[in-house]
């Protein structure tokens, strides 16, 4: 019988497209395998595809944060005797031996990318219940150690021999999550460019890529270390939605691209997302709603879509929503999310909890779902399962404000201020436009009586609103808000109060003034009757509370014919009519004296 290795091989360009005929021919000599491996991969056997292509003795461990290549690593040179505890002389560390068998790139990746989800597998199972004694940083991938090793010595053979030059971006990519996991960040960003400029086609490595962004301005500069084609522009309007860039810039960018792919929906969501961030919520749900009946299968982003009409309190469309996203797909965390969301919009806040627990245990990455559930916990007044929630986001996503935010509200409900301002002072520099986020911060240094602080953070927060509220409408058309001309009274009140507590009574008097003056806009002391009048705030329960301040202050200070005016307005907006009415007695008494009352 003839062996089989002596029969005519066929041509490897005819089995692979790989331009790299020494690749070509490790690929066409693995198909066979490489097909059995790839369908034990899709049946998630992650072991048994692995255990195809590696040998079954494999390192395993703790996560190594060493660079491959990357600096000169030393290790310690112990010596003997009494002089071991004498300063020990370094020597620069040798990168491991290539222990991986001969295989071409594609299988090499598929085996090792199999060994990592592997790994991810077991810590999940690792971990048990969700927020239990296990759950928590203690369990950890025990395969990222020898897959750092293993791809260490795999690349320092490869610059060897002088073979660095034929690699195709899928260990890069791969190597920069291991590294990335191991909290080596820097070395990992490095990495995953070097994967990118390889090949710019792969998705998941700028998804990791943009998750080492710590805030939007890093972006700019890891913009000029790119490759230039369309996925950096893809990449960068991504990132900018992802750190809550909703400005004229992002929209234009976005259009630019819509304009080379009109009918993309992930372009769509991406807009979609952006008017969410603004908080633009009609905006929002509009094009979540096209986006819907263009695919009704596809499940993308849902979470964010019913956390729109969650806040809409559109609890039919939300209904509608659950059920179509449980009729594609109830073992999906944006479905268990969406359903949770609907619970929760009926305050049935158990039913939530036990939906987004369910998310958790599909996906333990989804941020969407801690945040959530952690709402809840704080509704069911259970303070510390919501902190632990909110503590998992953050861990996942140091960039989402919103787990920040919620930190601090939570600590602020316990009375613990200063562990509240550290949370909203971190929420504030990642949404600096918010002025909500700016208004958190100055209430808590005024809860530990320091007005000073909280009069600069109140004025940031005049700010930030007159920018967001430009931004907040971009392409919209129109606008439900004020005019961004209009200062918010409630902050310009508390600066007022800052002022009070500092004993600065002329500048509180002044910027009670000004709140008031907020009720008819900026042309309301026009005394043309023919120009049209600024869309003022008009009377609130704010406006209210200065006026009566003001007279009050203005009785005291002897102007009682101003006084008189402003208690007489207090009656005729029907707030605080009874203390109104007391103080005009009072005002007339002391203009007439002789009168009776």
């Amino acid at each position: 019988m003839e062996d089989i290795e002596t029969q005519p091989q066929a041509n490897p360009s005819i089995i692979s497209s790989n331009p790299d005929l020494e690749e070509a021919r490790l690929e066409a000599r693995e198909l066979p395998k490489y097909l059995l491996a790839k369908s034990y991969f899709d049946c998630r056997e992650f072991e048994r595809c692995a255990a195809v292509f590696l040998p079954t003795t494999f390192p395993r461990g703790p996560p190594s944060e060493a660079s491959p290549n990357g600096k000169d690593e030393t290790l310690p040179k112990v010596t003997k005797g009494k002089g071991r505890d004498t300063e020990q002389n370094k020597v620069p560390a040798l990168p491991p031996p290539n222990g991986l068998p001969n295989l071409s790139q594609k299988s090499l990746f598929l085996a090792l990318y199999a060994k990592y989800m592997s790994g991810e597998k077991r810590k999940d199972e690792e971990s048990e219940m969700i927020l239990g004694p296990a759950d928590g940083g203690s369990t950890v991938n025990k395969e990222l150690v020898g897959l750092s090793r293993s791809l260490e010595g795999w690349f320092a053979d490869r610059e060897s021999k002088g073979l660095s030059g034929g690699n195709q971006g899928w260990l890069e990519y791969l190597y920069g999550i291991v590294l990335a996991k191991g909290k080596n960040e820097d070395a990992a960003r490095n990495w995953l460019l070097n994967s990118v400029h390889l090949y710019p086609y792969n998705w998941g490595a700028w998804l990791e890529l943009g998750a080492l962004l710590e805030d939007f301005e890093e972006l700019p500069k890891l913009t000029h270390q790119l490759p230039q084609n369309i996925m950096s522009v893809v990449f960068h309007l991504h990132a900018s939605q992802a750190l809550h860039q909703s400005g004229d810039v992002t929209h234009e960018e976005l259009s630019s691209l819509e304009a080379v792919f009109p009918k993309s929906h992930f372009l769509k969501t991406e807009r979609a997302l952006l008017y969410y961030h603004a908080k633009d919520y009609r905006e929002a749900e509009s094009i979540f709603s096209l986006l819907l009946r263009e695919d009704p299968y596809r499940l993308d982003a849902f979470a964010e879509y019913s956390n729109v009409l969650f806040v809409m309190e559109a609890r039919p469309r939300l209904a509608f929503l659950a059920q179509a996203a449980t009729a594609v797909d109830k073992f999906r965390p944006e479905t268990c999310c969406v359903v949770g969301n609907y619970y929760a919009l009926k305050s049935e806040h158990e039913k939530a909890v036990m939906y987004f627990r369910r998310a958790l245990t599909l996906d333990r990455n989804c941020l969407a779902a801690w945040t959530l559930m952690g709402h809840e916990y704080v509704e069911m007044k259970n303070t510390h399962a919501a902190i632990e929630s909110y503590r998992r986001a953050v861990d996942i996503n140091r960039k989402d404000y919103r787990a920040w935010y919620s930190l601090g509200t939570t600590y602020e409900l316990l009375d613990m201020h200063l562990y509240a301002l550290f949370y909203f002072q971190k929420a504030a520099s990642l949404r600096y436009f918010d002025p909500q986020m700016w208004q958190a911060v100055g209430s808590c240094y005024d809860r530990i009586d320091k007005p000073l602080q909280s009069i600069k953070a109140y004025k940031r927060a005049l700010v930030a609103g007159t920018y967001y509220d430009s931004t907040r409408s971009f392409g919209s058309g129109t606008s439900h808000e004020p005019s961004s001309s209009v200062l918010d009274p409630e902050i310009l009140y508390q600066i007022a109060l800052m002022h009070e507590k500092m004993r600065n009574m002329d500048e509180a008097a002044s910027y009670m003034e000004l709140t008031l003056a907020q009720e008819d806009g900026p042309e309301g002391d026009d005394d043309d009757g023919d120009e049209p009048r600024g869309s003022g705030t008009g009377v609130t329960k704010t406006t209210s509370k200065a006026r009566m301040w003001l007279a009050k202050w203005e009785y005291g200070q002897g102007n009682l014919d101003r006084a008189m005016e402003l208690a007489n307005e207090l009656c005729q907006d029907g707030v605080d009519v009874e203390e109104a009415k007391a103080l005009i007695r009072d005002i007339r008494a002391r203009m007439e004296p002789g009168k009776p009352l």
